[in-house]
């Protein structure tokens, strides 16, 4: 099954349903079927054929829904864009993928306009929002195309999407992912489209992200109302959840936080949520045990997983949210949370190797390797990134260290780059942070390595404090004391205002170590 299949059979089944709601629009399932095939055959007039890529650069619309789905219909490659990278980024995106149209929302009409004559391979400029000179319109397109299915021929390995990683470090990397790479995944974890069950998503995550994508596919072919959101902000989030009796949502760490922080929380009713799920970047332990506390209601889960890996390949499911059992049980239950990314996927195969890529005992800390059917192939035109990406035998390197428990949980200890190693001895800076989020004074944290002549390294707090709070460096590295060997331990603290952020939440190390790697 492709995921064009995931439309047609949503529409069969739920044709009068709110497929998509974004904004003041609302479009069923049938209307969006429709849509898709005027859309469809206006890029099909324009010359798009089978394997053209076709980029979008807008933030989350019902529009991008659209633009995915009748590219698909013509073969093509549907390339969504990072809307918050800078020029030289987005020139270099649309240049590695040769892309053939372009669709831009307004906000983003000066810079695409300021770097036309760099992008020999655009042949047509599709303006979303309104009419713009030396552009074609979106609505007119649409108005002027046949409402008659698009047919081509579609095979589950065609590429169907390809998606730009962040590029935190070098070029962002274009990764290539097929049909079957999202529909195993969907078809395993989601019940498919039902004329009795109705349910709700709501969608803040950016489309340009992998976890967004997954959340448009599996609401798509679950027949889900998703309800998009432009851009995250927290009052809005909370009047959408309480106006529409919002049943599913996904948040990175930073948006939950905001949302049980916020001073009016108790004043909306979240009662309608089923379902948050989270992930994108590592959930310090006391927004989790918080959120739990405040929605006991709510089913959570922790989705890892990579843009190579077409998202999810491990997940902390809800039953491991739930803090019952034995003191034990529930101690074993507490740390998971901490530091846990749950147990693989059922398509998945996952397991920890040192630097010489021989696989590691239980409970021993090294790269987190992985194989299976939603891995990508390799890396858009580049044979040595994807090289360095894969082991020997074809496993894709993760990036991120970690350990495997007696009862298959996988802990992560960082990224590979964040690890510090003290006098020999591994220090996982997520183990470190999280003790330091439980301080009452501690808004966020990050710990990296700095250099030391006697032990190598020495790992050093970089401290955001709450509103009004104050404490001393002393103070936090006594704080420490109590749950943290001694060579875990800070040496030292940096105060800050706030901690360098990618667009998805994850805190940039790098960027920490260069301002403040220097014993």
């Amino acid at each position: 099954m492709n995921t064009l299949d995931f439309l047609s059979i949503a529409s069969a089944i739920c044709p009068d349903r709110d497929c998509v709601v974004s904004g003041m629009t609302r479009h069923t399932f049938s209307q969006i079927d429709e849509r898709t095939n005027r859309l469809a055959s206006a890029l099909a007039n324009l010359g798009v054929n089978k394997g053209d890529r076709v980029a979008i650069l807008e933030v989350n619309c019902s529009q991008y829904l659209e633009s995915y789905y009748a590219t698909t219909k013509v073969g093509g490659i549907f390339a969504p864009l990072n809307f918050r990278a800078k020029q030289d980024e987005l020139g270099y995106m649309l240049n590695n993928a040769e892309a053939t149209v372009l669709l831009v929302g307004d906000r983003y009409i000066d810079m695409v306009s300021a770097l036309r004559p760099q992008l020999p391979s655009v042949k047509h400029y599709i303006s979303i929002d309104s009419k713009h000179e030396d552009m074609l319109y979106y609505d007119e397109l649409l108005s002027a195309s046949s409402p008659q299915e698009v047919a081509s021929e579609i095979d589950d390995e065609d590429v169907t999407m390809l998606m730009y990683t962040a590029g935190t470090t070098g070029r962002p990397k274009g990764v290539p992912l097929t049909h079957h790479s999202f529909s195993v995944y969907v078809l395993e974890n989601v019940d498919p489209a039902s004329p009795e069950i109705e349910e709700k998503n709501l969608l803040t995550v950016p489309l340009y992200h992998v976890a967004g994508i997954q959340a448009l596919l599996a609401a798509i072919y679950g027949g889900r109302t998703l309800i998009m959101m432009r851009q995250f902000e927290v009052k809005e989030w909370m009047e959408t959840v309480q106006r529409e009796r919002l049943n599913r949502a996904m948040l990175v760490p930073t948006m939950l936080k905001r949302v049980i922080d916020d001073p009016d929380f108790g004043q909306y009713d979240l009662s309608s949520l089923r379902v948050i799920t989270y992930g994108a970047a590592p959930m310090p332990f006391e927004v989790i045990k918080k959120a739990i506390e405040v929605m006991p209601w709510v089913r959570f889960i922790n989705a890892f997983g990579q843009t190579e890996t077409a998202s999810t390949i491990t997940a902390l499911g809800p039953e491991d949210h739930v803090i019952t059992g034995t003191e034990e049980e529930k101690e074993k239950k507490l740390k998971r949370l901490a530091s846990s990314i749950g147990r693989p996927m059922s398509d998945v195969e996952i397991k920890i190797i040192d630097e010489g890529g021989r696989e590691l005992p239980r409970g021993e800390v090294g790269e987190i390797v992985a194989r299976g059917p939603r891995v990508m192939s390799g890396y858009w035109k580049d044979a040595e990134k994807t090289k360095d990406a894969f082991t020997a035998e074809g496993w894709l390197r993760s990036g991120d260290t970690g350990y495997v428990d007696e009862e298959g949980y996988i802990y992560l200890a960082g990224r590979a780059d964040d690890l510090i190693i003290r006098g020999g001895e591994n220090i996982s800076p997520v183990e470190v942070e999280n003790v330091l989020y439980s301080h009452p004074a501690i808004e966020e944290a990050a710990v990296i390595g700095i250099p030391d002549p006697e032990w190598g390294q020495q790992p050093q707090a970089i401290i955001v404090l709450k509103q009004g709070k104050t404490a001393a460096a002393e103070e936090i590295i006594e704080y420490c004391r109590a749950s943290l060997s001694s060579f875990k331990r800070p040496r030292s603290v940096v105060f800050v205002d706030e901690l360098p952020r990618n667009p998805m939440g994850k805190v940039l190390k790098r960027v920490l170590r260069e301002q403040y790697g220097q014993p």
